[in-house]
């Protein structure tokens, strides 16, 4: 059964032939090399392009180094990247006639010297390259320096909700239930049992992720490391940093890790995407507060794998939905945070933080959103509203909640609208 990512293929299609390399960057197994060896490679087809011209290369492929003279094993024996000079000679084999020539590229940072053969067929006019990554710093270290703003980044995310729709059977209702349990990631959703599901996600953790940060960062306290993922998969969508975590080891693990120690396995685990961070922003002093941050699962599945599906709180589990959902979608999102000065019943004056859980932009657009897994009563919409209440410009505020209630406006102006509206209808913000 094939998963339609017309989203991501939309945004591949309207890059092609931009005099850019296009970067498809995500966590692992999200789907990124089906995006771009199958789905992208057959509209390549169906648009009139001759295969022969349509160049597919997996540099983690046995078979695919086989072509050009190199061993998967020798090169991992060896401990050193792909011949640069085997591929290029390879390529220029396979470059025999006019007309343009897509090269479809899977884990090209295993290739030596990479960022100058790319940029080598970047003054090619009949070349147009596409490749993948699965690490941030392939993205921000490699693509963005070396190739001096001629880098294109399609990020891409597991399914979203919508996508994940697609192909379940079932109701919305049921639909995000098993999503907040199981995630997005397509050999999950594909999987039949939940005891496939789980145990395949269990297989991605250990197999997969925890490996491959262990073997690119040369950890070398793999406990450590698995420790504070455990304790991030604890307390999605809390406010925290690396001396508060430190403190926790120190609590909990009688541990002496350091600040230092678990910040550098922070940005491991952002750089694998894994997690995103969401820094704090002050609303009305219009400045970033530098700590703390809150952290959020790219993928719920695993977030609930992590700590053996034993915590599930639909409340911050909405939560990481709604900001993985607005990522998707393209706005940076942070944390925001209104500051007001209140007066006791004694009449002393005090400072409160009061929080926004999403502030989102994109482009002249901004958009103030809570997320309220219920609203019982009026009570509990008040205090859900009362931040928006004290911000004093005219950007959209809106409630997200699981509640099935049709979109309306209040009388202050405020949007509210239900989860499963919000996840389906991407314009459902402009209503």
């Amino acid at each position: 059964m094939e998963i339609r990512r017309d989203f991501y293929l939309d945004k591949l299609i309207r890059r092609k032939n931009n005099g850019l390399i296009k970067v498809i960057t995500g966590i692992r197994r999200c789907g990124k090399s089906y995006l771009l060896n199958n789905i992208f490679y057959n509209h390549l087809l169906e648009s009139g392009v001759p295969a022969d011209h349509i160049i597919r290369f997996a540099f983690d492929s046995a078979d695919d180094l086989y072509l050009i003279g190199e061993s998967l094993i020798k090169i991992e024996k060896e401990k050193r990247g792909v011949d640069p000079e085997k591929f290029m000679a390879y390529i220029r084999s396979q470059v025999t006639t006019d007309g343009m020539y897509y090269l479809l590229l899977d884990e090209v940072q295993l290739m030596d010297c990479f960022e100058s053969v790319l940029n080598g067929y970047l003054r090619k006019d009949n070349m147009d390259v596409f490749v993948i990554g699965s690490n941030a710093k392939f993205l921000s270290k490699d693509i963005v320096t070396e190739f001096a703003g001629r880098g294109d980044e399609v990020h891409m995310y597991p399914l979203s909700f919508s996508e994940f729709m697609s192909v379940f059977k079932g109701d919305k209702y049921m639909g995000l239930s098993e999503y907040m349990l199981y995630g997005g990631i397509p050999l999950v959703v594909l999987r039949e049992s939940s005891s496939d599901k789980a145990a395949a996600l269990q297989n991605l953790f250990s197999e997969i992720y925890i490996r491959d940060i262990f073997k690119r960062n040369r950890i070398k306290n793999i406990g450590e490391l698995e420790d504070l993922l455990n304790i991030l998969s604890s307390a999605i969508g809390s406010l925290t940093n690396p001396e508060k975590l430190k403190n926790t080891f120190k609590t909990v693990k009688k541990s002496k890790i350091t600040s230092k120690t678990i910040k550098k396995y922070l940005d491991c685990f952002e750089d694998s995407f894994l997690i995103e961070s969401a820094q704090r922003y002050d609303i009305k002093g219009k400045a970033y507060i530098e700590t703390p941050k809150k952290y959020y699962f790219s993928d719920l599945g695993l977030r609930n794998a992590r700590i053996n599906f034993r915590q599930f709180e639909q409340t911050h589990s909405m939560e990481n939905v709604i900001y993985n959902e607005l990522r998707m979608r393209g706005y940076s999102v942070d944390v925001g945070v209104v500051i007001i000065a209140e007066k006791d019943q004694e009449g002393k004056v005090t400072r409160k933080q009061l929080e926004v859980d999403f502030v989102c932009n994109l482009g002249s657009s901004r958009y103030y959103i809570q997320s309220a897994y219920s609203l019982p009563d009026e009570a509990k919409r008040t205090q859900e509203i009362r931040p928006f209440r004290k911000i004093d410009d005219s950007f959209k505020k809106i409630v997200i909640t699981k509640d099935i209630v049709q979109p309306y406006y209040d009388n202050y102006g405020i949007l509210t609208v239900n989860i499963y509206d919000f996840l389906l209808d991407p314009q459902i913000l402009e209503k």
